[in-house]
């Protein structure tokens, strides 16, 4: 495999939609300023019922807290026929692509050279489980695209229709490292010439109450502790933390080399300067020193740089008992003390199957930005050995960035960005 410098490869377009904003500018606004929008989760589905277990006791409905997307605008462009039977992942994930479509000017580009990469696996579960409450007592009146839009590949097939993408199109999942997992395909798609231009799209992870219970009896979702202060509840790396706090959000990448970008105008966000991708051999979800070791010092040594030109980390950083302990960890093992860490979960949520995507746009608006978002909720970092953003964005112009996602199966990826 060429390295990143060989081949120039480069950002050139992004598309974000969030539980603080659609589109870049509110998104940067709304992450500057440290906003949140979380709360006991309101969209249908996403609340069991109350109910009587075996031992005839009633039990209260769920309280699970997560950021959910206030309103979503569609493109005026988008026909009705297409949005009837969408899921939310659908939709958001044409709004979402529709900004950086436009953004790199693809809009002549030859479509035969364009490939579509979707991040995420089982991403539509909340739709799927309002339509079998909706027909499980007239199933002969379940609409027939039902056949279609249950898959995952509905996304790519609703996009790839949408934007005329004739080269190629697919889902891939890697837990909560889908998104990242997804650039990196996309990279490698364009560095080996299967296509010019590949776009990256972290899906929106569709959690219903099935997920979001089996995900707090697992210890990894936190607890009721600030049900009544929901505002409180994502703190990574703090003292307090007790597991990640969900957040919809779907982000887009253009993947390129940068000559090709340059073809058409566009001046890119940053260079993408080294990945690196590992498994642990582990079915589990418990994280890996090791495995997150091994990615950092592969994706510096793509970028050859040196730790001490990493100037700026935004972390996996779930809020994770255990994960968090381990990532500083690995960062302490790799001589990176003196970068700045903020956590963009602690404004977001964790977007699962989005987060990939979603953290390496958040270092791309910073870079545009010259500043550091905020860390909310973090009052008592676990350690003192790191350079915290803490409740206040910090002027900061990053140079050389690294992102870490990390996947349950044993899933360890890493990216290094480089300012233009």
């Amino acid at each position: 495999m060429k390295n990143c410098k060989e081949t120039d490869i480069v950002i050139s377009g992004i598309g974000v939609t969030s539980s603080i904003g659609q589109g870049q500018k509110e998104f940067t606004d709304g992450l500057l300023a440290g906003q949140h929008n979380f709360n006991i989760m309101q969209r249908p589905g996403r609340q069991s019922s109350a109910f009587t277990n075996e031992k005839g006791e009633k039990l209260a409905a769920s309280k699970f807290i997560g950021a959910e997307i206030p309103t979503l605008i569609m493109p005026n462009e988008v026909p009705s026929s297409l949005l009837r039977t969408a899921s939310l992942s659908g939709r958001v994930a044409l709004a979402t692509l529709n900004e950086a479509w436009h953004d790199a000017k693809l809009a002549d580009y030859d479509s035969s050279r364009i490939g579509l990469i979707i991040g995420g696996s089982n991403f539509q579960q909340r739709e799927l489980v309002e339509t079998h409450h909706a027909y499980r007592d007239r199933l002969e009146y379940l609409r027939p695209t039902y056949a279609m839009t249950f898959m995952d590949s509905d996304l790519s097939g609703l996009c790839s229709e949408f934007f005329g993408i004739k080269g190629f199109a697919f889902t891939l999942g890697g837990a909560s490292a889908s998104g990242q997992v997804a650039v990196h395909q996309a990279i490698q798609a364009v560095v080996s010439g299967q296509v010019d231009v590949c776009i990256a799209v972290g899906a929106l992870m569709d959690l219903s109450y099935w997920e979001c219970q089996s995900f707090r009896s697992l210890g990894a979702m936190g607890s009721l502790r600030f049900g009544d202060q929901p505002e409180l509840a994502a703190r990574p790396f703090d003292h307090d933390r007790d597991g990640f706090i969900f957040g919809e959000c779907c982000g887009a990448v253009i993947i390129e080399n940068r000559k090709n970008a340059q073809q058409r105008d566009i001046e890119p966000y940053a260079r993408v300067s080294g990945w690196a991708m590992k498994m642990d051999g582990n079915r589990n979800p418990n994280p890996s020193f090791e495995g997150e070791v091994a990615v950092i010092k592969q994706s510096l040594r793509q970028a050859e740089l040196k730790a001490q030109q990493i100037d700026y980390i935004n972390p996996h950083g779930t809020g994770s008992i255990i994960g968090d302990e381990i990532e500083l960890k690995s960062f302490r093992h790799c001589d990176l003390n003196h970068a700045y860490i903020n956590a963009s979960k602690s404004i977001l949520g964790h977007g699962l199957s989005a987060a990939g995507v979603i953290e390496l746009i958040v270092i791309l608006v910073q870079m545009q930005e010259d500043k550091l978002h905020p860390t909310r909720n973090l009052e008592n970092p676990m350690s003192d050995q790191h350079n915290w953003v803490l409740d206040k964005a910090v002027p900061h112009k990053i140079k050389n960035a690294l992102n870490m996602s990390m996947g349950f199966g044993g899933i360890n990826t890493a990216v290094c960005l480089q300012s233009i």
